[in-house]
């Protein structure tokens, strides 16, 4: 699949700097849980989305430690990254500009937060450790969100697609958004990537999509965790939207780290390439 090469990101990169070296780090209070349609490396050529993106990340306050899960890690038991500062990035994605293989993310030693995850997530069994790197679900979201590369950063693989575990991850980790770590479940709110034809690409929606999108956004307003949680049977358009449901079961880490469903704020909409890019905060 073809891209740009980055020439939006060039544009945007150097005033993206200076707004987060100014940007109000966090002091006390609760830093949000989120959900992030994550993009991959189109996102670099798409001047909207990343304005979107780090305007957003500019109303919160800059955290102290970032925890991603990410569509791209499933692996049980789960893993928790020793991320230092030199574990390289992990390039989980074919047929883009060359450019997007050699980018860098150089974020500082996030040991001490790796072992204060993998205290918090030994309640719900075997943590294991990696050196893995973090992979495109969230060093690409995160290198339009905080440029500098300046806040420790921390992975959890998704251990399972069950919502109800899922849950649980993020309530383990809730505790640690009173000490100023974003909580971050990446994915994409629809990811029928089987399903991209010429017309989407160009800009029309298919109604897989939209009706996803808005059974969500309908069920999130009203509160109705049992209805996402089954999702499976209930969803409209869920073979096309996620014909596999990685890029969407993310969404359960964030409403488990947040206080209720009620609180969904819609921080970013609208489709690319057909695709919902909805993103959530949460207080």
């Amino acid at each position: 699949m073809a891209s740009e090469g980055g020439a939006a990101f060039d544009l945007f990169e150097g005033d993206a700097l200076i707004a987060s070296s100014a940007q109000p780090h966090w002091a006390q209070g609760l830093m949000p849980a989120i959900y992030v349609s994550h993009g991959a490396p189109p996102l670099f050529d798409n001047a909207q989305w990343m304005r979107e993106l780090h305007q957003w990340a500019l109303r919160m306050p800059k955290p102290k430690g970032i925890i991603s899960v990410s569509a791209h890690w499933e692996a049980r038991p789960i893993a928790v990254t020793a991320a230092g500062p030199d574990i390289p990035l992990v390039y989980d994605f074919g047929g883009f500009h060359p450019r997007f293989y050699s980018m860098q993310y150089r974020t500082p030693d996030a040991s001490a937060l790796s072992v204060r995850v993998t205290a918090e997530l030994a309640g719900l069994g075997p943590v294991r450790q990696s050196n893995r790197g973090i992979d495109h679900g969230t060093w690409v979201p995160l290198k339009v969100m905080y440029p500098l590369a300046d806040v420790p950063v921390v992975q959890v693989s998704l251990p399972t697609h069950d919502p109800a575990l899922l849950l649980k991850v993020g309530e383990r980790l809730k505790a640690l958004r009173a000490e100023g770590v974003l909580i971050i479940g990446s994915g994409f709110m629809t990811h029928g990537l089987p399903y991209l034809d010429a017309a989407m690409i160009s800009g029309s929606v298919p109604s897989w999509s939209s009706d996803f999108d808005l059974w969500v956004q309908t069920a999130l307003h009203s509160g109705d965790l049992d209805v996402l949680i089954n999702y499976l049977q209930q969803a409209p358009g869920l073979p096309y939207a996620h014909p596999t449901v990685e890029h969407f079961v993310p969404l359960f880490v964030t409403l488990g780290a947040a206080d209720s469903p009620q609180a969904a704020q819609t921080e970013i909409d609208g489709y690319f390439w057909g695709l919902s890019k909805r993103s959530l905060s949460f207080s």
